[in-house]
């Protein structure tokens, strides 16, 4: 019973981070930049943590905790900032689908870092997410859309982000790696804000509603869910569950952005998505792949 109230837990935070695409469009069209969102949305999710966890967060801080928290903090401000700075020059649902190739970069970080051995399911999966990103992103004349660049780089902000995460909850206390990242990255988005001359905020109603959702639920609730919820489901579960906030992204943004749907788009996003459930699965749910292992 644990595990399905995992699963479900987790398809939520799939959905509510599916949700922050449009929310994230929502507060630029509603006059706000990119360092100005990041301001907001992590100085509101830092304020909630230490409110309503404090006596934890107080309890478990240490140098070490903070050191690996403001490495962790430095990853997610540049996964966040260039993920926002990308939608301003491209569609929410090719940001939420190049974003999630982040969950194929990871096992490449191991590599590198730790000589950790890639199987060919790994190498599969890489060479799909690059034909997938390459149908979704190329135009015509084959350029790429800066607004691609620029996500695809935030995706490998997140890898690195996720990839240190898994190694530094092991001897730390996560509500207080959370909560140190949360206060890093408003720093520097503070920093960012000030360098780029934009501490004047303007914004409509629904650019505001949108810095909320963010705050509140695409950042404090899903984080924190994510992680009570990562504990009563397996690891391979858990980042296909949470790579569908790529599907329901490009959902929400057809149905409530009205964002035209092309062939190519189709395309592409399946590539995708089928390069992170290979890369995650090996394609053990299928009875070959699962008999060979």
């Amino acid at each position: 019973m644990k595990k399905y109230i995992g699963e479900i837990g987790l398809f939520i935070v799939a959905i509510i981070w599916g949700g922050g695409f449009v929310a994230t469009q929502a507060a630029l069209d509603g006059g706000l930049t990119t360092s100005q969102i990041m301001t907001l949305r992590f100085f509101i999710s830092a304020v909630l943590m230490t409110v309503i966890f404090f006596k934890q967060i107080k309890n478990n801080i240490s140098m070490g905790t903070i050191k690996v928290g403001v490495i962790l903090g430095i990853c997610l401000f540049l996964g966040f900032f260039l993920q926002t700075l990308g939608l301003n020059y491209t569609t929410p649902s090719k940001n939420a689908f190049i974003t999630s190739v982040n969950v194929v970069i990871v096992p490449f970080i191991g590599l590198l870092l730790y000589r950790r051995k890639i199987d060919k399911f790994g190498m599969a999966s890489s060479f799909m997410a690059i034909v997938g990103i390459a149908v979704l992103s190329l135009s015509a004349d084959f350029t790429v859309n800066l607004g691609d660049v620029l996500t695809l780089l935030c995706a490998f902000g997140f890898a690195f982000q996720i990839f240190f995460t898994s190694e530094f909850v092991k001897n730390h206390n996560a509500v207080a790696l959370t909560a140190i990242q949360f206060f890093t990255a408003f720093v520097l988005s503070f920093i960012a804000q000030i360098f780029m001359g934009e501490l004047s905020i303007h914004s409509t109603t629904s650019g505001y509603m949108g810095i909320l959702y963010l705050a509140v639920f695409s950042t404090t609730v899903c984080f924190l869910l994510q992680t009570i919820c990562s504990k009563m489901v397996d690891g391979t579960r858990v980042a296909i569950i949470l790579s569908t906030e790529a599907v329901f992204g490009t959902i929400l943004s057809i149905i409530i952005l009205g964002e035209p749907v092309t062939f190519r788009m189709i395309i592409g996003s399946l590539i995708i998505f089928a390069s992170v459930i290979t890369a995650e699965t090996k394609l053990s749910f299928l009875p070959f792949f699962k008999n060979k292992q």
